[in-house]
């Protein structure tokens, strides 16, 4: 028995889903705040988790998943950061009298 190839007509195509990144494919830009990143993270996650997302969504959904994660995190840095400059300013040892 021969093995189907890659372009026999007669062999079902996989259908092309927007949730799937095409290489060629700018991506999708991402939220403008942490709360929405998050809020469209954990929809993401639900629908990851929930077992019935197609399997050519799968690629799509993680990776965009991933850039969600690493644009909260850098978000959360950047915050992290500001608060350690605002407390390195006001944060002086207390002098009785001062």
């Amino acid at each position: 028995m021969t093995r189907p190839d890659a372009t026999d007509p007669d062999m079902p195509r996989a259908k092309s889903s927007p949730a799937v990144a095409d290489s060629d494919a700018a991506p999708e830009p991402l939220p403008s705040t942490y709360e929405a990143a998050v809020q469209e993270l954990e929809a993401l996650l639900a629908r990851l988790e929930s077992g019935q997302m197609p399997l050519d969504d799968l690629l799509g959904a993680y990776q965009r998943a991933s850039a969600l994660l690493a644009y909260c995190r850098s978000r959360l840095e950047a915050v992290e950061q500001q608060i350690r400059v605002v407390d390195g300013q006001q944060t002086r040892p207390w002098e009785p009298g001062a």
